[in-house]
C-alpha cells in the first residue's frame, strides 16, 4: 500500500475536518457519528481513524481549522496598504461568517465549558483572533489615520476587544438563524 506524503496527509486531514464541521453544524456534536463523517467525507472509517484516534481529537482539529480560517482572513486585512477601519472590519468579519461553521463554533463554546482541552483551544484561538484584530486596527490607525506607531497599539487594544465582542455576538446570531436548507423543508 503506498504511503501518503506529508502534503497528502494534510489534504486528507483537511477533507476530514471540513466534513466533520458540516456534520457537526447540521447534527450537533453529540449526534454526529464517525459513520456520518465517513459518509460526508467520502472516505473510509479506517482512513478517518488513521488521521484521528478519537472523535474528541477530530473535534479539536476541526475547531482549530475553523478558527484558523478566520485568522487567515484577518491577517490579510492588516497587511494591506489601506486596512479597513473598525466599522468596516466588523462588517467584513460578519459578512464572512458561514452559518454552518457558526453553529459548530457555538457548540464548541458549550463544550469548552466542560472540556479543558477544548476550552484551551477556544481561549487560545479567540485570543489569537483578538490579537489579529488589534493588529489590523493598529495598522489602520498608523496607515490611514496617521497615528504614531508607538502608541497606536495601545489605542487599538480596547477597540479590538469591543470588535471581538461584537463579532462573537454576530457569530451567535448566525448560528441561531435557520439555514436555507432548513427554511425550504
Amino acid at each position: 500500500m503506498p504511503r501518503l506524503t506529508d502534503a497528502r496527509k494534510e489534504l486528507r486531514r483537511a477533507q476530514i475536518t471540513e466534513a466533520a464541521v458540516r456534520c457537526f453544524g447540521r447534527n450537533g456534536l453529540e449526534r454526529t457519528s464517525i459513520a456520518d463523517i465517513t459518509a460526508e467525507s467520502g472516505l473510509s472509517t479506517g482512513s478517518i481513524y488513521a488521521h484521528f484516534g478519537t472523535k474528541a481529537e477530530l473535534i479539536q482539529a476541526a475547531a482549530r481549522a475553523t478558527l484558523a480560517q478566520r485568522a487567515e482572513v484577518l491577517g490579510g486585512y492588516a497587511d494591506g496598504d489601506s486596512p479597513p477601519g473598525p466599522d468596516e472590519l466588523l462588517a467584513r468579519m460578519a459578512a464572512a461568517i458561514d452559518p454552518v461553521q457558526a453553529r459548530f463554533g457555538v457548540q464548541i463554546w458549550g463544550e469548552a465549558t466542560t472540556d479543558p482541552v477544548i476550552g484551551g483551544v477556544v481561549v487560545d484561538m479567540i485570543d489569537r483572533l483578538r490579537v489579529m484584530v488589534r493588529d489590523c486596527v493598529t495598522a489602520w490607525l498608523v496607515k490611514v489615520e496617521g497615528r504614531d506607531p508607538a502608541v497606536a497599539g495601545e489605542h487599538a487594544e480596547p477597540i479590538a476587544r469591543q470588535l471581538m465582542a461584537l463579532y462573537l455576538a454576530e457569530l451567535l446570531q448566525a448560528a441561531l438563524r435557520p439555514t436555507s436548507e432548513e427554511t425550504t423543508r
